[in-house]
């Protein structure tokens, strides 16, 4: 358990790579701030892999599960801090940061504008 005693956050954990890298560091022996924007069942269902991939709570008599879902958009700065804030409030500290969340848009590469990374 390479990890054990770590927290980590990861963006965009409710699905896809950012699910995978989750459950991959649950592994390990991290506890897991997941993280999502519109998709709370693929949430719940990162925290359940989570939880069977044998993730630990490293608070002292921690009665938790070793993860904990927040719900924010990392295109809103509010969100971004009260995600951190409550983070550190559940668990006590952040170790890891694995910032995985991105959009897709729809369309050849070459034709994205500024206004589309703005977007």
């Amino acid at each position: 358990m390479k990890l054990e005693g770590k927290i980590a956050l990861v963006t965009g954990s409710s699905q896809g790579i950012g699910q995978g890298i989750a459950v991959r560091l649950a592994t390990e022996g991290a506890s897991i701030v997941i993280d999502y924007r519109s998709h709370p069942e693929g949430a719940e269902e990162t925290l359940a892999k989570v939880e069977k991939a044998g993730g630990k709570c490293h608070m002292s008599g921690c009665p938790h599960s070793p993860g904990y879902i927040i719900k924010a958009d990392l295109g809103v700065v509010s969100d971004v801090r009260r995600m951190i804030d409550e983070s550190i409030a559940h668990f006590g500290k952040l170790d890891i940061l694995v910032n995985n969340a991105g959009i897709e848009r729809h369309g050849a590469f070459w034709d994205v504008t500024e206004a589309d990374y703005d977007a």
